[in-house]
């Protein structure tokens, strides 16, 4: 981590989520950044270079948490940002589907904090 700043990235198609995911982490001291598709969210990306935690809903119109994925991960300046995947759809599958696209972890909706919370320590190695 190049930053002492504890930035996340949140990319939620879904404002409801942002919020409640902003509202969790900016009490618990994390710096956050938020966009509302997976586009707008790696331009972020390419701009913001102290970002250490993308969560990024799997699930949005346009482009998919997948397909945002796999383009950060073909990008040689992004491909060591972790991205956690938040997923409603808690299928059986699901988790192994999005840790092979690329992401470092995985949290179902509705969000568990701990979970996340710890996640994102590990993450942080705070």
């Amino acid at each position: 981590m190049g930053s002492s700043a504890k930035k996340v990235l949140i990319i939620d198609d879904d404002n409801r989520n942002i919020y409640a995911l902003r509202m969790v982490l900016k009490a618990k001291g994390f710096e956050c950044m938020t966009a509302t598709d997976a586009q707008t969210g790696l331009q972020l990306l390419t701009e913001q270079s102290d970002i250490g935690v993308v969560l990024m809903d799997m699930m949005m119109p346009e482009m998919d948490g997948y397909e945002a994925i796999a383009r950060l991960r073909e990008n040689p300046s992004l491909d060591h940002i972790p991205v956690i995947a938040v997923t409603a759809q808690a299928m059986v599958g699901d988790k192994e589907k999005c840790l092979a696209a690329g992401a470092a972890a995985y949290v179902p909706k509705p969000i568990d904090q701990d979970v996340l919370l710890d996640l994102l320590k590990n993450e942080f190695h705070m």
